[in-house]
């Protein structure tokens, strides 16, 4: 196993981290404990010391599994994560009830990392607003969390702010080949080297979509280069590359998927210019699938008729990069309102006026929802 060291906090992790927000479930959507105590004894005993969950994973159900999992060993020998549900806190009294329930359910006395969970501008001012770093800190003091960190969705300006307003112990974001230039970005991972805060990385396969790739010849690019890699083991290496990233973690869901990790990590190295190269390659021909140019600049916005047209380009183009049916099904049930999705359009026109890549955006939002309606209906 590959471990690094996070000189800030004197410690060293194992580079692979169980996420614990995909464990294997029962028709009933319920956790299938049997299994995952047997993911996570296999991981544990091959060197994994890092398990990342948090208070609303499997509605609230992956605390106390991953408690009882870790319990069975020694509680030096591995180091647990979990977060502060910032969206649920209205004041100090919401985290200290939180934190409290959480520390019930882990059947822990500390916990080792903890993060405020999901930062964006809005929980940043919540976060400041209660002093909720002021509170985190008194669980410094008495021992009850060791070292204080947040995961990240946003984009760079608000990530800069949050990293250097707070000497944190690390940072969450989410990268992979794809996702390089959204979020925190390149960017981010160069600034928090450069403040010598540890990173972690979270979507290093971006939710599976990077595990198998669409039928039309990208994968063979993996393939020749390396026959016996899996496609998962290049999205893996190339967040692990990053020297400043000390856990990549994944969020298994059988025991194939943590076989093949902890095969990547067992004897891991950091991707070669070659191997970069082709990384390049295969993140191009992935892009050159989106069905138009939208860039979500949002000048066509707003829609006069209330359509979210970046949102509905943005649900149609991930669906033709990546071919994932059920992530797609997802966003579009649940990631964007009935009342802004393409079906509203009038056709009015005022948005192709205003779009600087020339999209025939009428056209595009009548295709999009036909072909995104019968997607959902897929059983």
């Amino acid at each position: 196993m590959e471990y690094r060291e996070m000189e800030k906090m004197g410690i060293r992790t194992s580079l692979l981290g169980f996420g614990c927000m995909r464990f294997p479930t029962n028709t009933d959507d319920s956790i299938n404990e049997e299994e995952t105590l047997d993911m996570i004894d296999k991981a544990y005993q091959s060197g994994v010391t890092y398990f990342d969950t948090a208070y609303p994973y499997h509605g609230g159900k992956s605390e106390e599994v991953t408690g009882r999992a870790l319990a069975r060993y020694p509680r030096d020998s591995y180091y647990l994560a979990t977060k502060l549900p910032i969206w649920e806190v209205k004041s100090v009294a919401d985290a200290e009830r939180i934190f409290q329930e959480q520390l019930k359910r882990l059947q822990k006395d500390y916990v080792d990392f903890y993060l405020m969970h999901a930062l964006n501008a809005g929980s940043w001012k919540t976060i400041k607003e209660l002093d909720l770093l002021g509170y985190c800190e008194k669980l410094r003091t008495e021992g009850k969390i060791k070292y204080l960190g947040f995961s990240f969705h946003d984009e760079y300006a608000v990530f800069e702010e949050i990293l250097t307003a707070y000497p944190w112990d690390f940072c969450q974001i989410q990268l992979n080949y794809m996702d390089k230039d959204t979020q925190a970005t390149l960017k981010g991972v160069e600034l928090a080297k450069k403040l010598k805060i540890p990173m972690i990385i979270m979507e290093p396969i971006k939710g599976g979509s990077l595990a198998k790739l669409p039928y039309d010849g990208i994968d063979e690019l993996f393939k020749k280069a390396l026959p016996e890699a899996s496609t998962s083991s290049w999205a893996l290496r190339y967040a692990g590359s990053f020297d400043n990233v000390k856990v990549v973690l994944s969020g298994m869901s059988t025991m194939a998927q943590v076989e093949d990790n902890l095969d990547t990590f067992a004897h891991f190295e950091p991707l070669n210019e070659t191997e970069q190269r082709i990384i390049e390659q295969v993140a191009d021909a992935l892009n050159k699938r989106v069905q138009n140019g939208c860039t979500g600049c949002r000048y066509c916005m707003p829609c006069p008729a209330g359509v979210d047209i970046p949102r509905c380009f943005g649900i149609w183009n991930r669906y033709h990069i990546y071919e994932n049916v059920n992530e797609t099904k997802w966003s579009w049930t649940h990631n964007i309102e009935a009342e802004k999705k393409a079906s509203n359009c009038i056709k009015c026109g005022k948005c192709e006026q205003a779009c600087p890549q020339h999209i025939a955006i009428r056209e595009d939002l009548a295709c999009l929802q036909e072909e995104l309606d019968s997607i959902t209906n897929i059983k």
